[in-house]
């Protein structure tokens, strides 16, 4: 990672004051030939006092599944899991539209997600078919922030860290319940963030957490 590009970048967009936590819904879960089937995203903003959840600040979408290979659109066992029927899937919003919608609505801000490789990886393959071009915004991984500060979870998923946090989410599996989630757990380790680096809470500091990650053992947490 260029830690001084990302400073800069971070720096000349006016900081890091909003955060945006995503998670996306897809067909299944080969990122190479699964499809995107919504996005949802909420943010976090720093303002003044402490890191605040505006709910007022969210974005929702289903793209239109204009192209699906047969009898993708059937597959039930997956429209079981995230609820978006084959009604829905074809009523969407149209992906330039919809993938328009999310850039604007993400501006400048620093995205995060749970398992955040997934969702960054179909966005900007998505971004790249029908815009053009990928979203410029950085990302991180609230998944490995996690696993670095909360020793001892069962397993790696949100579901343990939502568990250990003492968070309820009746539908999980549907990206705007999901990234909800996702930002509260957030917002719950934000505090050890600040411990672990001496005050400091900052997109950067965040990031450089996240990547540390990658030398931990594989199976801490």
């Amino acid at each position: 990672m260029n830690w001084r590009w990302l400073r800069d970048r971070l720096t000349s967009r006016g900081g890091d004051r909003r955060w945006v936590v995503v998670d996306v819904e897809a067909s299944g879960l080969d990122v190479g030939t699964d499809r995107l089937l919504a996005i949802a995203g909420v943010a976090i903003r720093f303002d003044q006092g402490p890191p605040e959840l505006v709910l007022a600040d969210s974005f929702e979408v289903i793209l239109r599944q204009d192209d699906q290979p047969p009898g993708a659109e059937v597959d039930r066992d997956n429209i079981l899991l995230h609820g978006i029927g084959v009604s829905s899937q074809r009523n969407g919003v149209p992906p330039l539209e919809a993938l328009s919608a999310f850039r604007t609505w993400a501006g400048s801000a620093p995205v995060l997600g749970y398992h955040a490789d997934f969702d960054r990886t179909l966005i900007q393959r998505d971004c790249s078919r029908h815009l053009g071009r990928r979203l410029s915004n950085p990302w991180a991984d609230v998944e490995h922030v996690v696993l670095l500060l909360v020793p001892g979870l069962p397993d790696r998923s949100l579901d343990s860290a939502m568990a250990h946090f003492g968070i309820a989410c009746p539908e999980r599996h549907q990206a705007a319940a999901d990234s909800l989630a996702t930002a509260e757990v957030l917002l719950r380790i934000l505090p050890l963030v600040k411990a672990e680096t001496g005050g400091r809470l900052d997109f950067l500091t965040f990031r450089r957490l996240a990547d540390r990650h990658r030398w931990l053992p594989r199976d801490r947490g």
